[in-house]
């Protein structure tokens, strides 16, 4: 909202100064440092009135060290994730944005779904929650939606070399020149070691004959669902000591961020001769709002947290991060960047598969792992959860890392 303002005072009235919100790195920063300060001051407003309202965590009789002094701790704290991402958004983006329209949905979206599965466990004393089929419907829903708008509006394009080397256009904002760009529909996405670093979805059914290119969102909208359900899932398994999945997200998101402005900036893509995606940048300003919310979020959720953020949190991060990964043409480097969900996840589903196996052969159900998530196996081990909490984060920085290195992987 403010964005226009001054985009009004300054075109319109010709007052100075104002043309600096013309600027994504500064309306970013902006952005950081309110949701930094709305996080970790009015965080502790919506904690007092959970505990006042008595919205506290069941804690399930696991066997693990320190649980049983969780219980009681307000949960939900997610909505203070929300609230403290949207309110910088809405002040300082474009709201007109294809991309940040997409991220407002999202997050709305997954936080309606987590906050209900939240609601039942603690007022209805239901622990299941929310029925795993109401999740997936939804996670599918928004997948449809997400995956439409992506494939069908004509707002999101990517670049084209124009294939004339001597045509040249000023980017009026710098006056660097750059080669001319055509900006097209494609479903061309970033994976490393390809041909350019880049791969087609379409190309999976040149096998059909001509034409094949207009039915390429039979291919692209299923890995759109797939992708939103499976890192909302890894997210919500992550979140299960103080700290750790606010902390693991917030360095994914933050290498995200950095793919998303170098993609969204003609100057820099042309550089790192990667995908330029116009109107991409714009999400920045909503990356830093989250990062912002996500480590205020850790001033009241680490070791030993004083809220959870619960489903409404949890849901609602990894929606986002899968969004955005599949936004700014990423999603192939999830398994990277998020690697610590991808390994949660995987404990469990190895955990519950062997158990099933050895059961069925055996007759009775064997573990490799102490207990799943691989969170609980180490803290079974007798590893503090803060330590548990630091390495992982150690794991993430390494694997953001070695996510970025891939943009000049060739």
């Amino acid at each position: 909202m403010l964005y226009y303002l001054f985009e009004y005072l300054d075109k319109t009235l010709d007052v100075p100064g104002t043309g600096v919100f013309q600027y994504i790195t500064f309306r970013s920063a902006l952005a950081f440092l309110l949701s930094l300060l709305l996080s970790t001051i009015y965080g502790k407003r919506i904690i007092n009135f959970l505990r006042n309202q008595q919205v506290g965590e069941t804690v399930r009789e696991l066997g693990l060290a320190g649980q049983n002094e969780k219980a009681g701790t307000p949960t939900m704290g997610g909505l203070i994730i929300i609230f403290a991402t949207l309110v910088p958004v809405l002040l300082f983006a474009k709201l007109h944005n294809i991309y940040i329209v997409l991220l407002i949905v999202t997050t709305l979206w997954m936080g309606v779904i987590g906050f209900v599965d939240d609601y039942i466990k603690i007022f209805k004393k239901d622990k299941q929650g929310l029925k795993g089929i109401f999740k997936v419907i939804g996670q599918v829903g928004l997948g449809l939606i997400v995956g439409s708008v992506l494939y069908f509006s004509p707002n999101v394009t990517v670049r084209t070399d124009t294939g004339n080397s001597n045509i040249y256009r000023v980017q009026s904002t710098t006056s660097v020149i750059v080669p001319a760009l055509i900006e097209e529909k494609s479903t061309v996405t970033t994976i490393p070691f390809f041909k350019n670093n880049e791969f087609d979805y379409a190309e999976l059914l040149a096998w059909t004959g001509e034409g094949y290119e207009k039915w390429a969102w039979l291919i692209f909208i299923p890995v759109v669902i797939f992708i939103i359900t499976a890192v909302s899932n890894g997210a919500n398994l992550t979140d299960g000591i103080d700290g750790l999945a606010a902390g693991t997200s917030a360095i994914s998101v933050l290498a995200l961020g950095i793919f998303t402005f170098l993609s969204g900036n003609i100057i820099f893509s042309n550089y790192l001769n990667i995908m330029y995606i116009p109107n991409s940048g714009e999400m920045t300003v909503f990356i830093s709002a989250f990062v912002g919310a996500l480590i205020g979020f850790l001033w009241y959720n680490s070791y030993p947290a004083s809220v959870f953020m619960g489903d409404t949190g949890s849901l609602t991060i990894g929606g986002i991060i899968a969004v955005l990964a599949i936004a700014v043409r990423k999603e192939m480097l999830i398994v990277l960047f998020c690697g610590i969900f991808l390994a949660e996840s995987a404990s469990v589903i190895i955990q519950v598969a062997y158990f099933k196996y050895t059961k069925r052969r055996f007759g009775e159900g064997r573990r490799i792992f102490l207990m799943s998530p691989l969170h609980h196996h180490y803290q079974k081990k007798g590893y503090h959860e803060s330590k548990i909490v630091t390495r992982f984060w150690i794991v993430a920085i390494m694997l953001a890392i070695l996510s970025i290195i891939t943009l000049k992987l060739r």
